[in-house]
């Protein structure tokens, strides 16, 4: 490094005295470069000139290391500044005939650390959840580096940039303004600056902020439609579906469902900006009540609730009470229906009674009404809607056995080597035991298909037994052989043709009575006149 030259008292004094008292003269000092930014402890080069031809004096006052250069010419000069460290401002200085003046140049010693290094780039926080269609605010901060008039600030959006400004100001502060869409979910702001040292021979400095990452949504103001039954009964399972269409992003939204204090664990079905959320409820008889369901739709920092009432009831089916579901025949029996007590009961078979929570018949037992059912239908309402119950029984009445000619006619006569099914049923309760017996050996085949023998003519005896009596009646088969079958068709056809006959007689002498009564009718008429009418020649 060159040591500092002396610095004579005369040109500090003309310096002095010319900036205090300028000459009335035209001479003008210039420097070149007017501004400089060059790294710390470097060195420029700095040419001093003034407009007169031959200046009394010309000089540069600057408390750096100087040397002149042997490239001047009568009005100018060239010094060498050596070892800059810090922001300088050397002074050109001139005397001519027609006055004095000075100028100065900028010296800017730089170096990364303290230009650059420590400056503090900061995005302001973003909203963790921003609305779509909203205006979003964004703000940068930055603090330190220099030179300032080189220095640039930028908001991004990812690499597309928003806005471009210069620092002005300590801290400096840019602000945008973004309308957020859709598309901006999940993008990434920061804020970035530039100290462009290109034209001083360095580079472009870039420093950014931390990036904030933007969460966009859209919820509709329109409440979440939520289907459920109105009424539940107790210790019964209902289903309740709530659902919401316009979200996004729709796999971000949270649903909460929820009985009274029973938090409902839903299955959820996204579609491309819906939901349906659906979810089994069971109540006891804790819950009996009106009780109320929520759901609850939360996305970014807003939500939607639908509420409704559901009334949880306890209603037992009827109770229809027999005095004995099974009795024989004659015996009298009781028949009671049951229910709540703010229930409505209707049995059938009852003539119309005061309505109430209970009813009854009485009734003597017949064979008739085994096997009977009793229906008891309960109604009650809740919460406005008509809730029915049934409940039915069976009587059993025991009865001794039937064989009557319907089901065991007393007689049958079959052709001889015909195919025949004898049938014979018994009727009772318990169901008897049928038999029918010739010479009470020879079974009836009952039931089965045989071929018409003369063995199986006769009188059978048919007894039908059970534990509630027993029963008998005679059955006859008659087998006719065939000459009895030619005799019947002999007589048949003669009937036939005889009918046929009569038939015809009939038809002959009613046609004769037609005609002789027309031509009595035609005798009590006009007679008829004679033809004079001349037969021509």
């Amino acid at each position: 490094m060159a040591p500092s030259s002396p610095r004579p008292a005369l040109p500090a004094l003309l310096v002095l005295l010319g900036a205090l008292f300028p000459g009335p003269g035209n001479a003008q000092t210039s420097v070149s470069p007017p501004k400089v930014i060059l790294p710390r402890g470097g060195s420029v080069q700095v040419t001093c000139s003034t407009s007169c031809d031959q200046p009394d004096l010309l000089g540069i006052e600057t408390p750096l290391p100087k040397k002149e250069l042997l490239l001047g010419g009568n009005n100018w000069k060239v010094y060498e500044l050596s070892n800059v460290q810090e922001d300088s401002q050397p002074m050109c200085y001139s005397n001519c005939p027609d006055g004095q003046s000075t100028a100065k140049t900028f010296l800017t010693g730089w170096t990364r650390q303290t230009g650059w290094e420590r400056q503090r780039v900061e995005l302001a926080p973003l909203p963790s959840w921003q609305p779509v269609g909203k205006d979003l605010t964004l703000r940068c901060q930055v603090e330190g580096g220099a030179p300032r008039a080189n220095l640039t600030v930028v908001l991004l959006r990812g690499e597309k940039e928003l806005k471009r400004e210069p620092a002005v100001g300590e801290p400096a502060e840019v602000t945008t303004t973004v309308l957020v869409e859709r598309d901006h979910h999940g993008a990434n702001f920061s804020c970035r600056t530039e100290l462009d040292l290109r034209p001083q021979g360095l580079q472009l400095f870039e420093n950014t902020s931390a990036p904030h990452q933007l969460q966009t949504f859209v919820l509709p103001a329109t409440p979440p439609q939520l289907v459920s039954p109105r009424v539940l009964e107790v210790d019964t399972q209902g289903t309740v579906v709530c659902s919401l269409d316009g979200l996004f992003p729709v796999l971000e939204a949270q649903v909460h469902l929820a009985l009274g204090d029973q938090r409902l664990n839903p299955t959820v079905t996204y579609g491309n900006d819906s939901f349906s959320a659906k979810a089994s409820v069971s109540v006891t008889a804790e819950d009996e009540g009106t009780q109320r369901l929520m759901c609850a739709v939360i996305l970014g920092n807003q939500s939607r609730e639908t509420l409704q009432t559901v009334t949880i009831y306890s209603f037992p089916a009827p109770n229809v009470i027999l005095t004995k579901p099974e009795v024989s025949e004659g015996t009298e029996v009781t028949v009671k229906c049951e229910a709540h007590p703010r229930a409505k009961v209707t049995l059938n078979g009852v003539p119309a009674q005061p309505v109430g929570p209970r009813v009854q018949l009485l009734l003597k037992a017949t064979p008739e009404d085994n096997g009977r059912s009793f229906s008891c239908s309960a109604t009650l309402e809740v919460a406005g809607q008509l809730i029915h119950k049934n409940q039915t029984r069976e009587l059993r009445v025991l009865y001794g056995p039937r064989l009557d000619e319907r089901d065991c006619p007393g007689n049958w006569t079959w052709p001889e080597n015909s195919q025949q099914t004898p049938m014979c049923q018994a009727s009772g309760n318990p169901l008897p035991e049928l038999k029918c017996l010739k010479d009470g050996t020879f079974p009836l085949p009952v039931g089965e298909s045989v071929t018409v023998t003369r063995d199986l003519e006769g009188t059978y005896l048919c007894r039908a037994r059970s534990t509630q009596g027993e029963v008998t009646r005679k059955v006859t088969v008659n087998v006719l052989s065939p000459r009895y079958e030619i005799v019947i068709i002999t007589v048949v056809a003669a009937a036939v043709i005889m009918g046929t006959a009569g038939l015809s007689t009939y038809l002959y002498n009613r046609q004769r009575k037609i005609r002789k009564y027309r031509l009595q009718q035609a005798q009590k008429g006009t007679p008829m006149k004679p033809n004079t009418q001349a037969t021509p020649p």
